[in-house]
């Protein structure tokens, strides 16, 4: 897949990395969250980590979901 290209030389799979950033974005979840699902699921992940990958990958992510939402009526 072409999204593989963003996550080359990363630590984490693009998976992990992936989950991290649209559970952030959809759901109200705090970094910290995140790193104890994290936790729970056998996996260190720091939340100063994810913190970087949402900053990092969320516009991107953002910019090529956009494009297959449909457009809401102004009306």
């Amino acid at each position: 897949m072409s999204y593989l290209i963003l996550f080359k030389w990363k630590h984490f799979q693009p998976e992990i990395i992936l989950l991290n950033v649209r559970w952030y974005c959809r759901y109200a979840l705090s970094y910290r969250d995140l790193e104890e699902m994290m936790a729970e699921r056998g996996l260190a992940v720091d939340h100063s980590t994810i913190n970087r990958w949402v900053l990092q990958y969320g516009p991107e992510l953002d910019k090529r979901c956009r494009r297959h939402l449909s457009s809401t009526n102004d009306s």
